[in-house]
């Protein structure tokens, strides 16, 4: 499999008996579906996440990419409670592309981050 951003060769890392792709070029990471969930609550899991951050931030700039599994394009998405995130999902297999320290990113929710999301959820109500 290559990687939808950089096209280089993705390698297989495992971690809690969950096998992830992480590219070997860019350091962009796919889970598939809702493997970065599980992962999530996973202590440690953030180790997996070791592309270089600043190159993660240059490749979140490109936004047309397509699934590396059914090559299909994907659809650019933000998590609840943490818009700063940008990644991509593939609407067919469900499966989720992060740039590289994105996943550190998205496990360290910060207390305001937590708070805006309350705050959000009292004003939907």
């Amino acid at each position: 499999m290559n990687c939808p951003k950089c096209n280089a060769d993705m390698e297989l890392v495992k971690i809690a008996d969950i096998e992830i792709d992480r590219c070997t070029g860019c350091g962009g990471l796919w889970f598939d579906m809702l493997e970065h969930e599980h992962l999530k609550g996973i202590a440690g899991s953030e180790r997996i996440d070791s592309g270089d951050a600043a190159r993660g931030r240059q490749q979140d700039q490109v936004r047309k990419v397509n699934c590396p599994r059914y090559k299909t394009g994907m659809i650019g998405m933000v998590f609840p409670g943490q818009t700063h995130i940008h990644y991509e999902m593939c609407s067919v297999c469900h499966g989720v592309y992060l740039d590289a320290g994105e996943f550190a990113d998205f496990k360290q929710v910060s207390l305001s981050e937590r708070v805006k999301h309350i705050l959000a959820i009292f004003k939907k109500t």
